[in-house]
Order: structure tokens, then sequence, then C-alpha cells
């Protein structure tokens, strides 16, 4: 009878056992509850401002997970105090929840044991232990080195704005932060619409933006190629591959915003305006947010066409959101090989691997159903609100973007709850999301055999 008791025991533990996919999104629940506090303290808000406790939580799912989308004016919300908390979650949220608990513990000198890397492992999407501690170092290093650069670039700029040395640095480094990490929060109320003659802020501001969506390792990969260490050296097949992806989806969508808009509202406007404007939202739908132009002015095809290109988002092991530029790739590569009647993805003299192609199809398939189903449920709690509207909303929450059409505060809360689920989703990734709806993984350890099925 003991024995069986103690059976019983030990099954109970495996079954109340987390996986690291479950852990990773328990510890982002309580980044939530930790951030809500945050902005709950006092002196957080202006004297007299009041904020509805769905609003501030609202705002805290939007700055951990780094989307931007705020139901209140974060200028006429927060105070100086209440703009350095939004700060600190938004590096919570950008270089991540493990990232930064590792970095600690490696300042401690505490011992990053096989558990901690799991969970490193899952948190960045690699599929290997193999130097996620050393890579965890680098991201912060790299991250922390860029926000300050930024900050000090656009912190000397900002004083032909501004009256004071103090508010020009408050602005240059919540920008820095905000563009670096793809957070899309702004505190002029007016996103960058203040700088849209501006080209230097443009310019600065795109690049952050870029450091920040295109792929912790690639930007890590640069820095040892720049170093010239290893005469050996050679790219990987996801730098490859999310870079150019990055690169055409950058310049197709500056292209395209252009074109779209070229006899709508960028209509009388000098062709360096046009361009500059196309460019920055071609750069900030991967998944800043931030605007330079107000976007209610671009027609639906355009709209249609952003909400396309956020819901892409940005690539793996970044501070983005979205189905990520490498699964947009394989899907692409997949569909021109299958066309050709081939059966494998070779790319750069290397093969995809199947699983890749497999987990691909799988992230875009659930994209596109949560898509689906919550423009359904937000076409009917939101009435009034056009379905494109909606559509522009919900791919930017997903893609943790941040751009919106000015519908956000006017939702009802099943509305702001059903955004803040796809911030939360598109900020967590589509991978962990579906592993921890499976649990722990069960490799089938036997085979039917196999028969084909009418396709099409």
């Amino acid at each position: 009878m003991k024995g069986n008791s103690q059976m019983k025991q030990t099954k109970l533990k495996a079954k109340l056992k987390f996986t690291p996919a479950q852990v990773i999104v328990i510890y982002y629940f309580i980044a939530i509850a930790v951030s809500v506090i945050l902005l709950s303290l006092p002196g957080v808000h202006k004297p007299g401002v009041k904020v509805d406790f769905i609003d501030s939580l609202f705002t805290a799912v939007s700055a951990v997970s780094v989307t931007g989308l705020t139901a209140i004016n974060i200028s006429e919300t927060y105070s100086v105090f209440g703009y350095v908390m939004i700060i600190l979650i938004l590096q919570l949220g950008g270089i991540g929840i493990m990232s930064l608990g590792t970095f600690i513990w490696l300042i401690s000198g505490k011992k990053i044991g096989l558990r901690e890397r799991q969970l490193i492992m899952v948190d960045h999407n690699q599929s290997s232990l193999s130097g996620v501690v050393n890579l965890i170092r680098e991201i912060v290093k790299i991250l922390i080195f860029i926000q300050i650069l930024g900050a000090v670039l656009l912190t000397m700029y900002f004083t032909q704005y501004y009256d004071s040395l103090k508010e020009a640095f408050i602005h240059g480094i919540f920008t820095s932060v905000s563009a670096t990490t793809n957070a899309g929060f702004d505190i002029t109320g007016e996103s960058l619409v203040p700088y849209h003659h501006d080209y230097f802020i443009q310019i600065i501001t795109s690049i952050l933006i870029v450091f920040g969506a295109i792929g912790f390792p690639v930007l890590i990969e640069v820095k040892e190629f720049l170093s010239n260490k290893n005469k050996n050296f050679r790219f990987s097949l996801f730098t490859k591959l999310t870079t150019i992806t990055y690169g055409i989806l950058l310049v197709f969508g500056t292209i395209m915003i252009y074109l779209l808009e070229m006899f709508n509202s960028f209509k009388g406007m000098p062709w360096h305006e046009k361009f500059f404007t196309a460019f920055f939202h071609s750069v900030s739908t991967r998944s800043a947010g931030l605007t330079t132009f107000d976007v209610t002015l671009f027609n639906e095809g355009t709209n249609l066409f952003m909400s396309a290109l956020m819901f892409i988002g940005a690539s793996p092991s970044s501070v983005g959101g979205g189905i990520r530029t490498t699964t947009f790739a394989i899907a692409i590569l997949f569909l021109i090989n299958f066309s050709r009647g081939k059966d494998n993805i070779q790319i750069f003299n290397r093969e995809i691997q199947l699983v890749d192609v497999f987990r691909a199809f799988a992230v875009i398939i659930l994209a596109l159903t949560m898509v689906l189903v919550a423009t359904i449920l937000m076409s009917i709690t939101e009435p009034n609100i056009p379905i494109t509207t909606l559509i522009f909303e919900i791919t930017s929450a997903f893609g943790t973007c941040g751009m919106s059409l000015g519908i956000t505060e006017d939702l009802s809360n099943t509305g702001k709850i059903t955004i803040m689920i796809l911030m939360f989703i598109g900020r967590v990734g589509l991978i962990s999301f579906l592993f921890t709806l499976g649990g722990k993984s069960n490799k089938t350890k036997y085979r039917y055999p196999k028969e084909r099925v009418i396709i099409g």
C-alpha cells in the first residue's frame, strides 16, 4: 500500500511539472502582474489623473509585449516617474524575461543550470542548448549599447526641439528604448508625427527599429564578422535567410506604400517626403508601430497591405512578433519548389529540414485562425467599427506592432481583452504557445502503414 501511495505521488508530481514553454508563459503572466503594480505606484500618474484598472492592465500587457497599443494617452497620463517605469517594463519585455534574469544571475556569479538553459532556449526559439548563455550575454550587451548610443544621438539632436536638456534627454532616451525594443510607445501624444519633415530623426529611429527586429543572432554574427577574430567565419543559414527576407519586405513595403498613396494622402508632397513617409512606415510595420504620418489618412488598400506586413512581423529571436520573417520565407520557398515538382527546399547550398516546414505552416494556420476568430468576435462586440479597421488593429496586436487607426480607446472591455490576448500570444510566440497547449512531447513508439490521400 505504501509503495502504491509513493507511486501515485510520483505520478502526480510528474503531471504537475511544467514544461519549459509553460514556465515561460507563467513568467510573462507574472511580469504583467508586476507591471500593473509598477504602473499603479504613487507618483506614476500626473496629478489628478485616474486610470481604470482595465486600462492599466491593457498598458501593462502592451508594454510587456512591446506592442505600443494604448487605451490612454501616455503623455497626458504618466509623469516622468511613470515614463521611467514604462522604460523598465519595455526592457523586460524587449530583451526578454529569461535574458534579463540570466544576465543578473551571471553578474551575481550564479551557475546557470540545465533547467534555466531550457527556458532560455524556449524564450528565444533556439533549437539547441549549446551556447544559449553566451547568446544572452551578447544580446543584453548589444541591445544596451544600441539604446545608449541612440539615446545620446537623439538627446543631442532634440535640444533644438526642447527648451531644456532634461526634456531633450527624456524624449531622447524614451524614443531610443521604444524604437530599439520595437515598442511603439511615445510621449509626444502624436507618435513621431511632429518630426515628419525631420529625416535625421526618422533615419536614426529606423536604424534602431531594424536593430531590434532583425534578430539577435544576426546582430551577434555581424559583430563577430566585424571583429575579424575568426578568419573562417561564415554567416549561418538563419542570418542569410532572415536578413534577405527582411530586406525584401522592407523594399517591397516601401514601394507598395509609395504607389498606393501616391495619388491619395501623398498627393502634393515632394518626392523625398513621399519616399521617407513610405520607407519609415515600411520599417515600422515590421513590429515598431511608430508613425510619422496620420495613418488614418491612408486608403483601405494601404491599410490592408500594412496589416499583411504586421501579420508577418519581425524575425525570430528578436523583440518583434507576428508569424516571423523566416516562417514567411520558408512558406514561400516551399510553394516555389512545390510548383516546380521538388519535394525539398534547398537554398544557399543547404536544405531546410522538413520539421521546420511543418512548424512554419502550423504557425501560419494557427495565426490566420486566431486573426479570423478575433475579427469575427470583435465585429460582434464593436459593430460600429469597419472590418478593415478591426483587421488593422488585430494584426497590429498580434504582430506586437502597435499601429492603430485610433480605435483602441473606444473598444469595449471585451474588445480590449481580445487585443490583450493577441498581444500576449504575439510576444510569447506561437511556437511556445502551441507547446504550452500541447504539454509534454510524446514521441510515437509505433507507426501505421502509410497511404496516399487526394489533395486539391
